[in-house]
Parts: structure tokens; sequence; C-alpha cells
């Protein structure tokens, strides 16, 4: 199998990075990896090393699934170590101005950067959840990984920073309408009329009863991930100048759940 000769590294083995480093084992990918604080199920054959310096040696592909606060942190430890035959993509949710910062900072090791978005929730999909890629060297890098059959798709002669603009500007959309929901479900529950206001949201997204239920147990499960997500999003709407004023309401609604 082609796949066997490939090897991956995975930093950060948190919701996201711990699922894609199971799936990648199960394909036949040799994978190793780092996350300061492990917690997740890992597979028996995925090589645990001991920084992220150390899991990037070897490795053809390195996928950082870190937070966005570590990630230029992150990238300065690696620069020495990376070389222009690995194939860098930097996966965390920021903005494009965060992920232009960290590519001039591997900028000296060589290595080919890509700007890769994860473009819906990682369960229950896992690596095959919607990927978005961008950078001088996006088509590159899906022609190295094509054997995987990932659902990839490369925005043709982008920079780096486009498929995180894009992942975000998706999220003004799908977070804002889960707040609402949110919100309004809570007040339908309050007022006792948790029937009708279903009745009203359901009107709305095409009859889709349980696509409510989804928004409200989603927002609550990854509330703390989705917060800083918004706050990525606040941040580059502010760069252009647009006040973010519903985004912002979306941001502390998120906080609210996280808090419960």
């Amino acid at each position: 199998m082609k796949n066997e000769k490939l090897t991956i590294a995975l930093l950060g083995l948190g919701e996201a990075g711990s699922h894609f480093a199971n799936d990648l084992v199960k394909l036949g990918i040799k994978v190793v990896g780092f996350d300061p604080n492990p917690i997740r199920k890992l597979d028996e054959l995925i090589e645990i090393k001991k920084s992220n310096a150390e899991a990037v040696i070897g490795a053809d592909v390195i996928f950082s699934a870190n937070l966005s606060s570590v990630s230029i942190q992150i990238a300065e430890e690696l620069v020495s170590s990376l070389n222009p035959h690995q194939f860098f993509c930097e996966m965390n949710t920021s903005g494009p101005e965060k992920k232009q910062k960290i590519a001039e900072v591997l900028k000296p090791s060589g290595v080919k950067f890509i700007d890769l978005a994860i473009m819906a929730p990682v369960p229950p999909k896992g690596m095959f959840t919607p990927l978005l890629a961008s950078g001088e060297y996006a088509t590159e890098f899906l022609d190295k990984i094509k054997n995987l059959n990932l659902d990839l798709k490369v925005l043709e002669n982008s920079l780096i920073g486009d498929a995180a603009t894009r992942k975000l500007l998706r999220s003004i959309v799908y977070k804002g309408i889960a707040a609402v929901v949110c919100e309004a479900m809570e007040a339908g529950e309050a007022f006792g009329m948790e029937a009708y206001i279903r009745g009203q949201i359901s009107s709305l997204i095409g009859g889709n009863d349980e696509l409510i239920d989804r928004f409200v147990e989603g927002s609550k499960t990854h509330a703390i991930r989705r917060m800083y997500e918004m706050e990525a999003v606040i941040e580059m709407l502010e760069a252009k100048g647009i006040e973010p004023i519903v985004t912002r309401g979306t941001r502390n609604n998120l906080e609210k759940l996280s808090n419960h």
C-alpha cells in the first residue's frame, strides 16, 4: 500500500488532532504526535514524541492542530527543525493575518506552508471532515496526499490566509444562526412555549427539527472552542473596519454557555 511510506506528524492531540491521528493510522499511515497534555484515547500505533520539534523530524507532512493562542510560539520552536521537503499544514482557527505571521516565522526553514482550514465539526467524520487549503503549495500538497482520498478542496492561485478567511466568514453565518437558535429555545422554555418556538425556528430551516437540537447541543459541547473562533472573526472584521455587533453577541452567548 503506497500510504505506508508516508509519515505524518500531528501537533496537538485534542478533539480534532486525536481524531485525525487515529483515522490516519487506520489508513496505513505512520503517525507520530505530540501534545503537552494528551487526554484523548489514541491508537497504540501512534508514536508519541517528547516535543513538537522531535515530532516533526522525518515527517513528510505536519498537521498543526493546536490552539491559535500558542500557534506562533510553536512555529518559533519548530523553525530550526523543519526542512524544504516537508509540508506544514497550519490548522488552527485564526484569522488570515495570524496565518501569515506563522508562515513568516517558518519561512527560514523553507518548509512548504499550507493554510489548511477545517470547514465543519470534526466528529463524526474525523480525517474526512471537509478541508480547504490555500497558499503557494496547496496544489502540490493535494498531490502528495491524494491516495488518502480526503475531502480536501484547494483554492487555486491563492495566498496564505485565503482559506482561513473563508472559514471565518462561514462561521459568522453558522455560529450566528446557532446563537439565535440557542437564545430562542432558552426563551421558549422560560415562557413555557417550547413547542411554539420550535415551530417558528423550524419554519425557517426547512422543517428540520433535529437540526435545532444539533445547534443547541453543539453550541454547548464546543462552546469554548467556538468562542475563540468567534474572537478570531471579531479580530478579522475589526481589521477591515467592520463593527462586529452580531458576531460579538455570538461570542458572548458561547461564553455564557461555557459557564453552564
